[in-house]
């Protein structure tokens, strides 16, 4: 008989369903993982709502995995039962024209763990060996939750490319503070960062960033924004929103010769408009950025081990495996709420 463990599984848009579930089994090259916290992204409540990978459904969503090694398949190396690990979610084929260029984010196959198949709203989740990342002993194990959102920004922060001393502005305050705090560590001045909670914008100025603009306070963040720049505008900007109003805005942020780093995932029919002009005479320029993949992970790691980035402040409270779904709802409903993370290893809320 199948062991059987406790998981939430999307089975349709808005219809989250606590069970049962077998718990996966590993082929030769995977390792089975149980999960210690998992953090909810605002891809899960996608997912959730059917906005995005309805047709993976019914699902176990999560991919902000951390967790300890279980079981090891016969073929894995380097790595062994008990170890703290996290887990590169990026599935690809390795044998398509994107990925023999080294772009496995274009893979012509590409999945990820609990978007397209299974990931850690679960007891146990699986993945392949050659996508496990050890944790440092020294790091503990909220940071550890930390990685795969680091590795996202990270990517975008290393395709973005800022110079040292270049103005940086961020349009988002969710995953936008950490978006801001690289753009601090690269060297970044002034780094900006826009939004409209007050709570996430205050928290940001503790960590570090030099100006926040709350949108609720101003007329025109834009003005707001070319003002601080001594009226040029900003060498960068990032939109980690997600909406073709932001995109609009970041783009005009930006001085001529500027750079947008495109982050907020939009709805497929969102479009925005932007000036060809401005491509031209303007020379601006825009790249994107999906998600961080392969040594992300290491560099990620690193960046947490020695607290160049410290993300614990922006942990709000830790929820049992029983509670995601409420917990889904309460970040679209309470503004004080930043990070969430859930664990099958608990009874009872841990609000920081």
């Amino acid at each position: 008989m199948a062991r059987m463990m406790k998981a939430q599984v999307v089975e349709s848009p808005n219809n989250m369903v606590l069970k049962e579930v077998p718990v996966p089994e590993i082929t030769d090259d995977e390792v089975l993982i149980k999960v210690k916290y998992c953090g909810i992204c605002g891809s899960d409540w996608s997912i959730y709502t059917g906005k995005y990978a309805a047709d993976q459904l019914p699902l176990i969503t999560g991919h902000e995995i951390f967790g300890v090694i279980e079981e090891v398949g016969q073929n894995a190396k380097g790595i062994k039962k008990g170890d703290r690990v996290a887990v590169d979610i990026c599935l690809t084929c390795g044998t398509c024209y994107f990925c023999r260029r080294g772009d496995g984010l274009l893979c012509e196959s590409f999945t990820q763990l609990g978007i397209h198949t299974d990931g850690g709203f679960a007891e146990y989740v699986k993945a392949p060996w050659k996508n496990i990342y050890p944790i440092p002993d020294s790091m503990d194990d909220y940071t550890a939750t930390f990685v795969e959102p680091l590795t996202a920004t990270l990517q975008a922060s290393k395709k973005m490319d800022a110079k040292i001393g270049s103005s940086c502005v961020v349009i988002g305050c969710g995953l936008g503070v950490i978006h801001a705090l690289l753009a601090k560590l690269r060297g970044c001045a002034p780094v900006i960062l826009v939004g409209d909670s007050e709570l996430r914008l205050n928290m940001a100025k503790e960590m570090g960033i030099d100006y926040t603009i709350n949108i609720k306070e101003v007329d025109d963040p834009v003005a707001e924004v070319k003002k601080l720049t001594g009226g040029v505008g900003a060498d960068y900007a990032i939109e980690a929103v997600g909406h073709h109003s932001t995109y609009e805005q970041a783009f005009a942020m930006l001085r001529r010769g500027g750079k947008l780093e495109a982050f907020g995932v939009c709805a497929t029919d969102d479009m925005a408009s932007l000036a060809p002009y401005d491509f031209v005479l303007g020379e601006k320029k825009v790249s994107g950025s999906c998600a961080g993949i392969g040594n992300d992970w290491g560099d990620a790691i690193r960046l947490l081990q020695y607290h160049r980035i410290d993300p614990k402040p922006l942990i709000s409270m830790v929820v049992p495996l029983e509670e995601l779904e409420d917990a889904l709802k309460e970040l679209r409903t309470n503004p004080n709420l930043f990070k969430v993370l859930v664990s099958p290893e608990i009874k009872e809320r841990v609000v920081f």
